[in-house]
C-alpha cells in the first residue's frame, strides 16, 4: 500500500468521525465544522502543505507499520498487560458492577463517574477532558472539579471532537485525563505516538464502549417523537427505569417553554441494529472494546443484570494502575464487583462483535467494489453465509438512507412513513438469519 492519503481524501471517503486531531497537526490550516448531515468534519481553511494530519487519523488507510493497527499501538502503549484476549485486545482483568454513590446519577453503572472522581481526588491528574453541559448542548471541555463530577455522569449521543484539546494542550497546567470511544481513544494513542512528550501530559485514557456515533439528526428526531416541535436542550438520552430491564430507558429534553419532555425509546423502534443516524465509518472499525485506553466501560448486556433497570457496567482493566484503582473501589465497598470471564464478556457485547467483526468482510468488499480505500483491519477474514450478509447490506442502505431522508424532511412523521418499508424489509431479513441460525444450533451444522 504504497499510495499516500490526505484528509482530504478520509472526508470525501466518508471516514471520518470527527476526532478533530488532524487539526492540530495541520498548521492552522484546517478546521472542524458541521457538515450537511449532522457530522463534525475538517474543512480547509488555508493552503496546506503539511502531510503530518494524515498520521494521527484513526482510519489513515496507509498508516506506518508500526502503528498498522490497534494491537501494534497496544504493543506499544499497553506492553505490560498481562493478558491478551483475541477480540478484546490487552487486559489485566474483567468485572462487571456498579458504584454504590454513581450508579443512580449515572447511565450505566456509574464506574465512569467514580474513575472520574477518583482521578480527581487522588490527584492522578489535575484535569479531566470529557463531555459536558454547556449552554444547553454538549462539548468536550476540561474539568476539574470532583465535588460536582455528578454533573458529568451522562451518556450523550451528540457528535463532539477533540479539536480544541490538543491546539490548547501546551497552555494547560498540569495533566489531563480524557474518555473517548474507540476511534478518538486511537487517535490520541497516535498522537502521542509521535509526540511522546504528551504521554506524560495525558498518562490515563477512559474508553468508552460505543455502539457507534449519531449524528444530530438522531437527536433531532427523538425530540420530535418526545412532542417538541422547535427548539430542543439539555437532552438526556438515558433515563432508567429502576422498574423495568436497563434497556427500557428514555429519552427526554426541555423544549423552547422549558417544558421537559421524554418518550420510551422502545417505542420509536431499533436505533442501533438498523444503523440509523450512524457515521458511516463506525461500519468500518473492528475495536469493539476501546482496546487502546487504560480502561474501558460499557454497559452489561447479559443476563442477568441486563434485568435491572438500575444498571450495570462491564469494566476492562487494562494497566496495572487501573486494575489496582477498581481493586480498590471493592475493597472499601465504593464498588459492588464481580470478576466477569471473556466468554461471558464477549457474550455482553455479542451484537457488536457480530456487527463489527463477523460484517465487516461484507462491508470491505462493497467499498472495493467503489476503490474505495479501508485501514487495515484485523476482523476482515471472517466468512458470511448469504442470509447474514443480506442484513449487512440492509444496514447499510438504511444507515445511508436514513441521513438522506432526515435531511430532505426534517420532519419525524414524514422520516418514519418513508422509512418504514425499509425497516420491515431488515426486519424480514434478520428474522430469516436468525431462525435459520437457530435451526443450524440445534441440528449442529454450525
Amino acid at each position: 500500500m504504497n499510495e499516500k492519503y490526505t484528509i482530504k481524501d478520509i472526508v470525501n471517503y466518508d471516514l471520518c468521525t470527527g476526532c478533530g486531531i488532524c487539526v492540530s497537526e495541520s498548521s492552522n490550516s484546517l478546521k472542524m465544522e458541521w457538515d450537511d448531515f449532522g457530522f463534525l468534519k475538517p474543512v480547509k481553511i488555508a493552503d496546506f502543505s503539511n502531510e503530518n494530519a494524515i498520521r494521527v487519523c484513526p482510519f489513515n488507510p496507509n498508516p506506518e507499520k508500526d502503528v498498522q493497527d490497534e494491537n501494534k499501538l497496544a504493543n506499544i502503549f499497553l506492553a505490560e498487560a498481562k493478558k491478551i484476549g483475541n477480540k478484546i485486545g490487552r487486559f489485566e482483568n474483567i468485572y462487571v458492577g456498579y458504584s454504590n454513590q454513581f450508579r443512580v446519577t449515572s447511565s450505566s453503572g456509574g464506574i465512569a463517574t467514580y474513575v472520574f472522581e477518583r482521578l480527581l481526588k487522588d490527584k492522578v491528574v489535575d484535569h479531566l477532558y470529557i463531555v459536558k453541559e454547556i449552554n444547553g448542548t454538549y462539548k468536550y471541555q476540561l474539568f476539574s472539579d470532583a465535588n460536582n463530577i455528578t454533573k458529568i455522569s451522562k451518556t450523550r449521543y451528540l457528535p463532539v471532537t477533540l479539536e480544541n484539546l490538543f491546539n490548547k494542550i501546551d497552555a494547560i497546567e498540569g495533566t489531563v485525563a480524557v474518555s473517548g470511544v474507540a476511534c478518538f481513544i486511537k487517535a490520541i494513542r497516535l498522537k502521542q505516538h509521535y509526540h511522546p512528550e504528551l504521554k506524560a501530559k495525558i498518562p490515563f485514557l477512559v474508553g468508552i464502549i460505543c455502539g457507534g456515533i449519531k449524528s444530530t439528526f438522531f437527536t433531532d428526531y427523538l425530540s420530535q417523537k418526545a412532542g417538541i416541535e422547535a427548539n430542543y436542550s439539555k437532552q438526556d438520552y438515558r433515563i432508567k427505569d429502576i422498574h423495568s430491564q436497563a434497556s427500557d430507558y428514555s429519552f427526554g429534553a426541555f423544549d423552547s417553554k422549558n417544558d421537559f419532555k421524554q418518550i420510551k425509546m422502545r417505542t420509536v423502534g431499533e436505533m442501533w441494529g438498523t444503523g440509523m443516524f450512524k457515521s458511516n465509518a463506525c461500519d468500518f472499525c473492528d475495536d469493539v472494546t476501546t482496546e487502546l485506553a487504560d480502561i474501558s466501560l460499557g454497559d452489561a448486556w447479559l443476563k442477568p443484570y441486563n434485568d435491572d433497570g438500575h444498571g450495570t457496567s462491564v469494566i476492562v482493566t487494562r494497566t496495572a494502575f487501573a486494575d489496582n484503582l477498581i481493586q480498590q473501589g471493592k475493597s472499601n465497598f465504593e464498588l459492588s464487583l464481580e470478576t466477569l470471564s471473556v466468554e461471558n464478556f464477549l457474550v455482553s457485547q455479542q451484537g457488536s462483535f457480530n456487527h463489527r467483526h463477523k460484517g465487516l468482510s461484507v462491508r470491505i468488499n462493497e467499498a472495493k467494489k467503489k476503490k474505495q480505500p479501508i485501514s487495515i483491519k484485523r476482523f476482515d477474514y471472517e466468512k458470511s453465509t448469504f442470509d447474514f450478509k443480506i442484513v449487512q447490506l440492509i444496514r447499510m442502505y438504511i444507515r445511508k438512507k436514513s441521513l438522506n431522508i432526515w435531511k430532505n424532511t426534517r420532519n419525524a412523521k414524514d422520516f418514519d412513513n418513508k422509512m418504514k418499508f425499509s425497516l420491515f424489509i431488515l426486519k424480514t431479513a434478520t428474522r430469516i438469519y436468525h431462525h435459520k441460525t437457530r435451526w443450524m444450533g440445534k441440528l449442529n451444522l454450525k
